[in-house]
């Protein structure tokens, strides 16, 4: 299943990362670029280093200059996390482009690549409530919280991990049929942006 192999990846890719646990590390894709596994570890290390982005902008001391350039990498962050998304949508859609569609085919909510980006999100969430109740310097109720929160998130992975193969299972029998419509994000381009087109 096609979420199997995707959590496989994301956990590879967050284990990695916290082999140093810098935003500033060097990043390696261990997969050839014509895999799909490269697009998903690509994915999944763009959204854990924007997580420790905003733990380190939610620092009340931070310094106001630091602040705004670090509020710029997130902006980066979040492009390159929608250009990776609209990536893997276009690995789909190649993928089923020849899957002909029922009579009665019909469309889903969001395309697989934006499922399997809340399955990447929903990895890191994993992560850290581990980390949280498994940590020896916290209160027991503290612990106790974690969880319970911890089991929601992972019952929360199987069923979206299952609603992402049911997916994929209906788009290639042609019972659902893909619609990708481009984010076409406004605040980093300098034409649609006022601010930005102001300056030029």
């Amino acid at each position: 299943m096609f979420s199997s192999f995707a959590n496989r990846i994301f956990q590879e890719s967050i284990l990695k990362y916290h082999e140093k646990d810098t935003v500033d590390q060097p990043f390696e894709n261990p997969y050839p670029k014509d895999d799909i596994a490269h697009l998903l570890y690509r994915k999944n290390w763009i959204d854990t280093v924007q997580w420790h982005y905003e733990d380190i902008i939610r620092d009340p001391k931070i310094d106001p200059i630091a602040a705004l350039e670090l509020k710029r990498k997130i902006d980066a962050s979040n492009q390159d996390r929608t250009d990776l998304v609209e990536y893997i949508d276009s690995y789909f859609l190649k993928k089923y482009q020849s899957v002909e569609m029922m009579e009665d085919a019909t469309i889903n909510t969001e395309s697989p690549a934006w499922a399997i980006d809340r399955l990447s999100i929903l990895a890191l969430k994993i992560y850290h409530m581990q980390e949280e109740a498994d940590r020896k310097d916290a209160s027991a109720d503290h612990i106790e919280k974690c969880r319970q929160k911890l089991n929601v998130l992972l019952e929360q992975r199987v069923d979206l991990s299952t609603a992402i193969d049911q997916l994929l299972g209906d788009i290639e029998t042609g019972q659902k049929y893909m619609k990708v419509y481009r984010q076409m994000k406004m605040y980093n381009d300098d034409e649609l942006n006022p601010v930005l087109r102001g300056q030029k």
